[in-house]
């Protein structure tokens, strides 16, 4: 694509960032927040203008970008002791929340098994990259993918909303929430922006774990592939795809953690790193806020919201007791 379709785009981005830092320092709330809801006002209000369509669309990159840069103010030391319970969370309410939403979606509301199949791969893992990762490999139909997509999205809506405010009333300390965050909810935009939200500490931990999470991305694509190609011959899978479908900025990520850890940026390269995350934060969470398009959301049936928030309800009541025992 020519840099030159971009800038309209980028140039709305940057606009939306710097429009939600003023208003933040003004009103107090979370510039993260801000930037989403101008993108979701932009959309829902007077429309993006077509020729900003593809600059918008690149908050995804930023969003990554970002995420990488952060790792190099994260201490792996920090989170070395917990490693091993976060993990064994992340494991358990995955393998919950995939087992009840095929139950409820298979054996109590009929949504038949490619339409459950992608529902639980959205809940269970990283959210609509979850969703189109599953559904290349099952050949999932067009309308059961925008149905799964419709259902994740309004879910991180909602979710953007009542877990910081969860978290206040219940008096959750900066880890709990983090990781409640990140092993919980579903799309790893909402998931950073609520942790941020919430406090610094509580948005690194959120981003780790999420990662940590989306990771397991490769397993969840195998193992629905081998299920499906048994009963429909013509499903393939390969290294490639499996490759295709990982989140690679995690490795950038940890890569600078590692290198963080080490001491080998100063305080002024801190600095100045955690000022360009944070920047880059504001570009993809402004795009990000234009995904969120009412009309579709409204589309979406009755059922697969039902099952979503029962999976929802299930993994995020089970994850959160875990925590509050251990930490």
């Amino acid at each position: 694509m020519q840099p030159k379709r971009l800038l309209p785009g980028l140039a709305l981005l940057c606009a939306g960032a710097i429009l939600s830092r003023a208003i933040a320092s003004v009103t107090g709330v979370t510039e993260l927040l801000i930037a989403i809801g101008l993108g979701a006002a932009l959309v829902n209000g007077p429309g993006v203008p077509e020729r900003c369509r593809p600059g918008l669309e690149t908050h995804s990159f930023w969003l990554a970008a970002g995420i990488v840069l952060m790792g190099a103010s994260l201490s792996l030391g920090t989170v070395r002791e917990a490693g091993v319970v976060v993990l064994a969370v992340i494991v358990l309410v995955i393998g919950v929340t995939i087992a009840v939403v095929e139950a409820l979606s298979r054996r109590i509301f009929g949504l038949g098994e490619k339409l459950g199949s992608l529902l639980a791969a959205g809940a269970g893992i990283c959210g609509v990259s979850a969703v189109v990762a599953v559904a290349g490999t099952i050949r999932a139909q067009e309308d059961q993918i925008a149905y799964a997509a419709a259902t994740v999205l309004l879910f991180d809506a909602i979710t953007l909303v009542v877990y910081p405010i969860a978290g206040g009333l219940l008096g959750l300390s900066d880890v709990v929430f983090g990781v409640w965050a990140g092993v919980s909810m579903f799309s790893t935009g909402p998931v950073v922006a609520v942790g941020f939200a919430y406090s610094e500490a509580a948005g690194q931990w959120a981003t780790l774990t999420k990662l940590s999470r989306n990771a397991l991305i490769g397993v969840v694509v195998l193992a629905y592939a081998a299920y499906y190609t048994r009963s429909e011959t013509e499903g393939q899978l390969s290294v490639r795809t499996l490759w295709a479908e990982f989140p690679t900025f995690v490795l950038g990520f940890l890569a600078l953690a590692i290198v963080g850890t080490l001491g080998v940026f100063s305080p002024a390269h801190r600095a100045a790193i955690d000022t360009a995350y944070s920047w880059l934060f504001l570009l993809a969470f402004v795009g990000l806020g234009t995904e969120i398009q009412l009309h579709q959301l409204r589309n979406t049936g009755i059922r697969p919201i039902v099952v979503v928030f029962v999976s929802l309800a299930i993994g995020s009541t089970l994850s959160l007791a875990l925590l509050t025992m251990v930490f």
